[in-house]
């Protein structure tokens, strides 16, 4: 919406080099605004547009586009004006700039570090070496911190001298000489006790923290579940080393859903938007599940060849074919969707026994299979004879059980071995379901059709 009313404007002050207006369009926005409309400029017009403001509304603004626009801003300015990236490096945020930094090549990482300082160069050395999608990677080491034998009035002095430089001062962590976490005080805590208390008396002892090798997606799910501003990470040790805040626990929330549900639709995950993504890497990225995919129905085809005499013999059987395996592979993708779904939500509430969630799926399976297996029978008792809609029946009976139960099974067995559940997708759900519902199906026929033949 802002794109399409403010573009207009803006370019016009690009084209009057109108650096009053461009600095009043960075001032009176919010930074994220500014971000949405600037994201349909060149790069050469980002830039201009925030060189007319302050560093520090420049950082701000930058920091709102998206990452494949800032890495390609670095990339301009490394290349024709490195001191004003340092500058940039230097004043974003901890977690911002190692976003940003990660996404460079190691080549352009080390050539970027000489050029910052030598406090900001040791602290994003620190935030790299951690783990990929660990608390340690999306952390932000700019915190408030106070030692506990102090008064409130002595600490809120402290606070007014630590807040230009931190992300957020509303929970103020307590730490002894080692940094070692004791508790924390809120700022409201702070602003409403008597100035001669002590911190020791004030703080809340019983801290929930997070290890900084913890999954990204669980510190999410604690912030979300406590509901907190910021959560606390700590090494093996107890000690201090970062915080993650609710604006990164949502980023995190967004890409992980948006994961699963690229994974769901046997598409590897993207790291940029679907515009911003190349095209070899969309046609690398969908072609490898095609492929798999592609794959189990060859299988398919196989399994159905094993019995081309049976076909042959029955002619029937095809027409019902797209109804046995159609059923199996929906009801197979209902499943895999609310359980991968659970695990990635509501299972990070509760310890959940997977015994339970197998037993209400084989129910289901058996319930929703005995309904669509009437469905068969009828129509097959209709268009063919009573045997051969019991062969229907009873194969979309098993099928839709089968379906359910290994929609179910399968992500929570990925999940035990530590893989993402999210992998055992849909449409490859339906695969493997059709396989299997081929040789179920014409097994069923031999059974029951083979009788009659005979007889």
């Amino acid at each position: 919406m802002y794109h399409s009313l403010l573009k207009p404007d803006l370019q016009q002050m690009l084209g009057e080099a109108d650096r009053d207006g461009m600095s009043e369009f960075c001032d009176v926005l919010h930074p994220a605004v500014s971000a949405e409309v600037l994201e349909g400029l060149e790069n050469s017009e980002i830039l201009d547009v925030l060189d007319a403001c302050n560093l520090r509304k420049q950082v701000e603004i930058l920091e709102f586009l998206p990452l494949s626009v800032q890495i390609a801003l670095v990339e301009d300015l490394e290349r024709n004006n490195r001191k004003r990236l340092t500058r940039w490096l230097e004043e974003m945020s901890s977690d911002d700039r190692v976003d940003l930094l990660s996404r460079l090549s190691d080549d352009q990482v080390e050539a970027l570090l000489p050029l910052i300082a030598q406090a900001e160069r040791n602290d994003i050395r620190k935030l790299l070496s951690f783990p990929e999608e660990s608390a340690g990677a999306i952390m932000t080491t700019e915190y408030a911190l106070l030692p506990e034998q102090i008064t409130v009035r002595e600490a809120l002095e402290r606070l007014r001298k630590q807040a230009p430089d931190r992300e957020t001062i509303y929970y103020v962590y307590i730490i002894d000489d080692g940094r070692h976490l004791l508790g924390f005080v809120s700022l409201r805590d702070l602003i409403l006790a008597k100035p001669e208390t002590v911190l020791t008396d004030l703080m809340k002892r019983d801290v929930i923290s997070v290890r900084v090798d913890d999954d990204q997606e669980f510190v999410a799910g604690e912030l979300q579940k406590y509901n907190f501003i910021a959560i606390p990470v700590v090494d093996n040790q107890n000690r201090l080393v970062g915080i993650v805040t609710h604006d990164d626990a949502m980023d995190v929330l967004e890409e992980e859903a948006t994961e699963d549900a690229h994974l769901a639709g046997a598409v590897a995950p993207l790291e940029d938007s679907y515009l911003d993504t190349p095209l070899f890497t969309l046609l690398h990225k969908r072609g490898i599940w095609l492929v798999i995919l592609s794959s189990a129905a060859v299988a398919t085809a196989a399994m159905l060849r094993q019995y081309e005499s049976v076909s042959e013999t029955y002619t029937w059987m095809i027409l019902f074919l797209p109804l046995v395996l159609a059923s199996g592979g929906n009801a197979g993708s209902q499943s895999a969707t609310l359980i991968i779904r659970f695990l990635a939500v509501d299972d990070q509430q509760t310890r959940s026994p997977h015994l339970r969630l197998a037993t209400r799926e084989l129910i289901l399976g058996l319930t929703l299979g005995s309904f669509l297996a009437l469905i068969g029978f009828t129509f097959g008792w209709m268009f063919v004879g009573k045997t051969e809609g019991a062969v229907v029946g009873l194969t979309v009976a098993m099928v839709v059980t089968l379906g359910t139960c290994s929609g179910a099974m399968l992500p929570m067995l990925f999940r035990k071995f530590g893989m993402d559940p999210a992998l055992m997708s849909n449409p490859l759900i339906a695969a493997l379901v059709d396989i299997l519902g081929v040789v179920i199906y014409y097994s069923v026929a031999i059974l029951l059709l083979g009788n009659v033949a005979t007889g």
